[in-house]
C-alpha cells in the first residue's frame, strides 16, 4: 500500500521521471536572424527579464518576414539543447517557415530546472518568468518580421504547464497552445499544491477550470488560443485526469460543449477527439496516446508525419509537433481539418456476421487507401489492408456501433463513414457496481496497482493513489471490464 510523503520526495519523485538535460553549447545571437546551418542560437538583451531565463532560438536560412513564430518551453532538469534536438520543431521550422524561440530556465529558479508553472509570483500577466517569455516574443518578432497575430506557444511537462499559464495570461500574444504531458492553466499556486495537481483529480467544475484561465487576464472576452492538448494513458508523473481538466478548462472557455464534435484515430494508438467552435473549426484538440507514459510524443524517420528523435522522455509513438502544427495550420492549410487533404469516407459499411463475442464488418475500397481504422464507438479497435474486418473479445448480446476511415500512405486518416450498428449473439451481461477504497478494489480483482497508483482493470483508468483513503465507484460493464462511476452508477 502506498504512504504519503513529504514534499521533498514527491519532487524528488518527480526528478527521476525527467530526463537529465544536455549542456548548452549554442553561440550568442544578438541582431541579424540564426542561419540554420548555425543551429541553436542565443539571443541577449531581450528586455529586463524578471524571471531570470535564457533564450534561444532557431531560424531557418532565409526565412521570409511575416512567418508564424513558435515558443517550445522544455521539461525538468532539460534544456533549451534538449527540446530543439528532440522535439521535432526545428525540423518543421525548415519545412513549413517559421521561427523557433526555446527559453531556459535553470537551476538558480529552481533545483531541478523546472518552469515555475505553480508559482503565482512567476508565472502570471506581467510577472517573472510570464514576463520574460513575453519580452522574448517582443524581441523575436522585431529581430525575425514574425507575425504577431501567428504566434504560439508549447510545452512538455512543467514547461507545459507554463504553457498552459501563459495562454491563460497573455491570450492576446499567443493565437494557440500546445500541453504535451501538463497541467491546467494556474492548477495550483504554490510548490505545496504541485503535487496535488500532478497526481489527482481536483475535482472541479468547467466553470470553475475555465474562471481560472478568465481571472488570469480580467477583462478580456476573446478571441481565445486554440489548444491541443497531449497525454499518454499510462503517465504515473502527471496523471492523465490532467488531459481531461485540461479539456474541460479550455472548452469552458471558448463557450463549447465538453463532448467532442468528432473522434478520429492517428498514427501510433492515438485517438485525437475535436471540440469546434461555434463557427465548426476545431477549437480544442484532446490526443490521447494508449499505453505511453510520461513525455513527448515523436516519430523518428523520413515520412511526412515523421519527426522528432527519441530518447528519455521523448516517446517513439507519434510526432505530436507534425499534428500541432498542422492543427495551428503551420503547413499554411488553415488548420481546419487538422490533418490537411483527407480521403473521403468508405461507403458500403455493414456487419457480415456476429457471434457471442465477435461482429464481422466489410466495406467498399477507397481510390490512394493504403490501409483503413475501424472505430467501435469513436475509438479506433483495429485496423485492416483490406476492406473486411471481425472485432473480437466482445460481450455477449450487447450492441457496438462502428465506423470506418481511409488511410493515405502518409498516415493521413481521412473521413470516417456513416455507422452500422451490430449485436453480438448470447445472453445480455448484467453491469455491477462496487464502491470502496483503491487497496480493496486492487485486492477484490476489480483493478490493478503500478507505481504506488491503481488502474480499473480493463479500462485502466487511473484512480489515484493504491491506498485506503482514496475511493472510487467501479462499474463491471462486461466480463471483466470496469470503469469509474463516481458520478453514478446503475447496476
Amino acid at each position: 500500500m502506498a504512504r504519503h510523503t513529504s514534499r521533498a520526495g514527491r519532487i524528488g519523485r518527480w526528478a527521476k521521471a525527467l530526463v537529465a538535460g544536455a549542456v548548452l553549447t549554442a553561440g550568442m545571437l544578438t541582431g541579424a536572424p540564426q542561419a540554420s546551418a548555425a543551429g541553436l542560437g542565443q539571443v541577449t538583451g531581450f528586455g529586463s527579464n524578471p524571471g531570470n531565463l535564457a533564450m534561444y532560438s532557431y531560424v531557418p536560412s532565409g526565412l521570409a518576414t511575416g512567418k508564424p513564430l513558435v515558443v517550445a518551453l522544455h521539461g525538468c532538469v532539460q534544456s533549451a539543447t534538449d527540446y530543439y534536438s528532440n522535439s521535432g520543431w526545428a525540423q518543421l521550422a525548415d519545412r513549413w517557415g517559421f521561427a523557433v524561440v526555446f527559453p531556459q530556465t535553470g537551476a538558480t529558479n529552481n533545483a531541478l530546472s523546472c518552469f515555475s508553472w505553480f508559482d503565482s509570483s512567476k508565472d502570471t500577466r506581467g510577472r517573472g518568468e510570464a514576463l520574460s517569455v513575453k519580452q522574448m516574443v517582443d524581441k523575436a518578432v522585431a529581430l525575425y518580421g514574425s507575425d504577431p497575430s501567428r504566434v504560439y506557444v508549447t510545452g512538455l511537462s512543467a514547461g507545459a504547464g507554463m504553457a498552459a499559464d501563459l495562454l491563460a495570461d497573455y491570450p492576446d500574444v499567443f493565437a494557440g497552445g500546445s500541453i504535451a504531458s501538463g497541467l491546467p492553466a494556474q492548477c495550483a499556486t504554490t510548490q505545496s499544491a504541485a503535487s496535488g495537481c500532478q497526481n489527482s483529480n481536483q475535482n472541479l467544475t468547467p466553470t470553475q477550470w475555465g474562471d481560472k484561465v478568465r481571472a488570469s487576464n480580467p477583462g478580456w472576452t476573446g478571441p481565445w488560443p486554440r489548444v491541443a492538448i497531449w497525454h499518454g494513458s499510462s503517465d504515473t508523473t502527471v496523471a492523465p485526469v490532467n488531459a481531461t481538466e485540461l479539456r474541460d478548462q479550455w472548452t469552458n472557455v471558448w463557450g463549447i460543449p465538453q463532448t467532442a464534435s468528432a473522434t478520429q484515430a492517428l498514427p501510433g494508438s492515438t485517438t485525437l477527439s475535436v471540440y469546434n467552435d461555434s463557427t465548426g473549426r476545431p477549437a480544442v484538440q484532446l490526443y490521447s496516446v494508449s499505453g505511453m507514459g510520461h513525455g513527448l510524443p515523436v516519430s523518428p524517420g523520413s515520412g511526412t508525419a515523421n519527426c522528432g528523435q527519441a530518447g528519455a522522455y521523448f516517446l517513439n509513438t507519434i510526432c505530436s509537433s507534425y499534428w500541432t502544427g498542422l492543427f495551428w495550420g503551420l503547413d499554411g492549410s488553415g488548420g481546419d481539418n487538422g490533418g490537411g487533404t483527407q480521403l473521403p469516407a468508405p461507403g458500403g459499411l455493414a456487419v457480415t456476421g456476429t457471434t457471442d463475442t465477435t461482429v464481422s464488418l466489410s466495406w467498399s475500397a477507397v481510390a490512394g487507401a493504403a490501409s483503413y481504422t475501424v472505430y467501435r464507438g469513436g475509438a479506433q479497435v483495429g485496423a485492416a489492408t483490406g476492406t473486411a474486418y471481425t472485432d473480437s473479445g466482445l460481450g455477449a448480446g450487447t450492441g457496438y456501433t462502428y465506423t470506418v476511415a481511409a488511410v493515405d500512405a502518409n498516415g493521413t486518416v481521412g473521413k470516417a463513414s456513416s455507422a452500422v450498428t451490430a449485436t453480438t449473439t448470447g445472453s445480455v451481461f448484467t453491469p455491477k457496481c462496487w464502491t470502496d477504497n483503491n487497496y480493496n478494489q486492487v485486492a477484490a480483482g476489480r483493478a490493478h496497482q503500478s507505481g504506488g497508483y491503481a488502474y480499473a482493470n480493463g479500462s485502466n483508468q487511473n484512480m489515484g493513489l493504491w491506498n485506503l483513503f482514496v475511493v472510487h465507484t467501479l462499474k463491471e460493464t462486461s466480463a471483466g471490464f470496469f470503469v469509474l462511476a463516481d458520478s453514478g452508477c446503475t447496476a
